[in-house]
């Protein structure tokens, strides 16, 4: 074993580091770890060293864990290394499946089987379908049987997602993060061909966000999703008989590619406002890593629904669990009552006692009282 006890867990000291850092090349940005860490062991020594509480036993304990933390950090470290290797590779393997996927969703090729123009045996009804090309609304389907894309996608977007062709990802190492690519169609909507929207991340291996940035969308005169405009009608007596247009931001799955921005001057956020920034930042995350982990390679599954309900089916396994937990957790007050209400039957029993006692005419103890004759039908029983 080394004798590094000053050593610091380096995963921690990575995710310190700022995202400009990653532009370093490896032995640069190796120095400036090792410099970052030799000035942090210099300022815990100007603390109380928790070892100095210690007995020597104890203490020696503490350091050979020390070093177990350390070796434990250093295979942390190739394992993460190693996992960006995997990813890579596998992602290259996908990328002709991706593109088989394009091409039959966009109606570029044709799979086996399915003769263009149709058939003999095409319905009468269906003739006016026959030409349709590709599987239409593909990506708008898949996205809103997905449920925290449904919640951002509103009615009025469903027209311009129609025209979306294809969506991709890709990982990026300067800065560090990853960027989603979104292809449409010429559509009348917006000049845009494709949208982007870029995540840099602090830490990649361990999600923390430092900024997103998105595509300033082009839209056409009058079809921009993100606003809608407001006619009010002018008030009695107003000299002005022109209707009053005010223009208002709404809710569309579009303002995705508008993230939130956090100030450059961070002292100038008051704490509520830099919990709704947090919240903001961190819903938005979730949208990104759904599109990137769930949506683009399980898209037919979701297309199809198939990924929901296998979803729905994990929600109910949990909720099952979680059942079981509360009704141990009822069970277990049930018996806490249980008992109170022995110990109240108890009580009632010894009041009910006196109370009968009191009845009999039989007096308490230590007072007087007089034997009042029961009835022949109490006696019997």
């Amino acid at each position: 074993m080394s004798d590094n006890k000053g050593d610091l867990n380096l995963s921690d000291l990575a995710a310190s580091l700022p995202a400009a850092t990653s532009a370093l090349s490896a032995e640069d940005r190796e120095g400036l770890v090792n410099a970052l860490k030799n000035k942090l062991q210099g300022l815990a020594g100007q603390h109380v060293d928790v070892l100095e509480n210690l007995t020597p036993k104890v203490r020696k304990r503490v350091e050979f864990l020390r070093e177990i933390q350390t070796q434990h950090d250093e295979l942390e470290a190739k394992f993460f290394e190693e996992r960006a290797a995997l990813e890579a590779k596998y992602q290259k393997l996908y990328e002709p499946l991706y593109t088989k996927r394009y091409e039959i969703v966009n109606g570029l090729v044709e799979v086996e089987g399915v003769v263009k123009g149709g058939t003999d045996e095409t319905p009468a009804e269906d003739k006016t379908t026959e030409d349709v090309k590709g599987v239409p609304n593909f990506w708008l389907t898949a996205m809103k049987t997905n449920e925290v894309l449904a919640e951002e996608i509103q009615e009025r977007d469903e027209g311009a997602l129609q025209y979306l062709k294809d969506i991709k990802w890709c990982r990026m190492d300067s800065p560090k993060g990853f960027k989603l690519e979104f292809f449409f169609d010429e559509n009348p909507y917006f000049k845009n061909t494709v949208l982007t929207k870029t995540y840099h991340m602090i830490d990649e291996d361990e999600p923390i966000l430092e900024k997103a940035i998105g595509t300033e969308i082009e839209w056409f005169p009058g079809k921009c999703l993100t606003q809608k405009i407001l006619k009010k009608k002018p008030k009695k007596g107003s000299k002005n008989t022109k209707p009053i247009t005010k223009t208002e931001n709404c809710e569309s799955f579009f303002n995705f590619f508008s993230p939130p921005q956090v100030p450059d001057d961070e002292e100038e956020i008051d704490e509520d406002t830099a919990e709704q920034l947090q919240n903001q930042m961190e819903q938005d995350y979730d949208i990104g890593s759904t599109i990137r982990d769930k949506i683009i390679p399980h898209a037919v599954s979701w297309f199809t629904g198939e990924a929901a309900q296998g979803e729905e089916f994990e929600a109910i396994e949990e909720d099952d669990e979680d059942d079981e937990d509360d009704e141990d957790e009822e069970d277990e007050e049930e018996e806490d009552e249980d008992e109170d209400e022995d110990e109240d039957d108890g009580e009632d029993e010894k009041e009910k006692s006196k109370i009968r006692k009191k009845k009999s005419g039989v007096a308490p103890k230590g007072g007087e009282g007089k034997q009042v004759e029961r009835p022949a039908e109490c006696q019997q029983q």
